[in-house]
């Protein structure tokens, strides 16, 4: 056995551990597999405990299915396999049937967090239908995960993918703890709603902290015209600049933040680079220079998910499906304006 297939699965033990102690994981559920080489993965086996795991329930396997070594290999492995046939950059998956997650999407189809952490890791969480105990439509988890990096499977558990174990687990963890934080809530309000008139009820529903929680979809801006724009085009470029200089709340949070910084962005397929220097807010210039404070760097697909409104840029950048070369925690100072700004962005729907 060579010494990466070790280490892999050294790493795949320690995860299905800390899965199992964070209660992640529980009885004969859930399967862990992480990327040899282009044709090679490591799958836990069919009937593992995953916070048990030895090294003869980790089995080497190619991702066209075929069984490299003696053993059971899990009946999800049509699941595993399809994702790193479909993102060559995937090198872990965590397949887990948490909770308080799973509770959740029984009453609702999406979670969209109001903690400033999970939205940033997280975004709007959404679910797709499960009939059979284990995944046969692995299509429609695909198409799920090229917006975002966990995705649930109702009456079944999650599924994520990422460029290593931890950062799967980590989502897995922030999902729960979010979903929790949403159940603490409602909680907390009905306890009010208790407490008060019967003439507040009313008042309830029309209440802005659930709103974005729960399933309900956020009011969303659409584009007047309905016209698309060639991705990275100077047409598109010149609309962006339009909007955002005419909207009149990124001019108050921007003079409120203090704004001023250059930000570039890059499509990773051509180069092709443009840099906005923003003062207070305003774009003041555009240009070409990618040698700037912050460059924001992806690959065409993930920028056409942007600009359609299918993920948010800061959990893409989150999710390392885009890189943010600068000081994030800097640019977090801006978070409102640049929320703002984002929005405004996907007023400029690409072709």
């Amino acid at each position: 056995m060579d010494q990466r297939i070790k280490n892999l699965k050294i790493d795949i033990i320690a995860i299905g551990r800390l899965l199992w102690e964070k209660e992640l994981a529980s009885g004969l559920n859930g399967n862990i597999s992480a990327r040899v080489d282009d044709e090679r993965i490591l799958l836990t086996a069919h009937g593992t405990c995953l916070g048990l795991l030895q090294d003869k329930d980790i089995l080497l396997m190619k991702t066209n299915g075929e069984l490299l070594e003696e053993g059971k290999v899990s009946t999800e492995k049509l699941l595993h396999t399809e994702i790193y046939k479909s993102f060559v950059d995937t090198k872990a998956v965590i397949h887990t049937h948490t909770t308080y997650t799973n509770a959740f999407f029984l009453a609702n189809e999406t979670l969209t967090p109001e903690i400033f952490e999970s939205k940033f890791y997280l975004g709007d969480v959404k679910s797709i239908p499960q009939t059979t105990p284990s995944v046969s439509d692995v299509g429609r988890v695909v198409e799920a995960l090229r917006v975002n990096n966990i995705v649930v499977l109702r009456k079944h558990g999650v599924v994520t993918m990422g460029k290593n174990l931890f950062d799967c687990f980590l989502l897995i963890q922030y999902l729960e703890e979010a979903v929790k934080i949403d159940a603490i809530s409602r909680l907390y309000s009905s306890e009010k709603v208790t407490k008060s008139s019967a003439s507040s009820l009313s008042v309830m529903g029309e209440t802005s902290p659930r709103s974005g929680s729960g399933g309900q979809s956020r009011k969303e801006e659409t584009n007047q015209t309905n016209k698309k724009y060639k991705l990275f085009s100077q047409e598109q470029i010149e609309e962006i600049v339009r909007i955002v200089n005419q909207d009149h709340q990124v001019k108050e949070l921007g003079e409120k933040t203090n704004m001023t910084m250059d930000l570039a962005v890059q499509l990773n397929e051509t180069g092709e680079t443009y840099s906005f220097c923003f003062e207070r807010g305003r774009i003041a210039r555009v240009g070409n220079d990618p040698n700037v404070e912050f460059l924001i760097t992806a690959p065409a697909n993930v920028w056409r998910a942007v600009f359609n409104r299918e993920i948010d840029p800061f959990v893409a950048t989150t999710q390392k499906k885009m890189n943010l070369r600068g000081d994030f925690a800097k640019i977090s100072k801006w978070y409102a304006p640049c929320s703002r700004i984002f929005e405004l962005w996907q007023q400029v729907p690409v072709e």
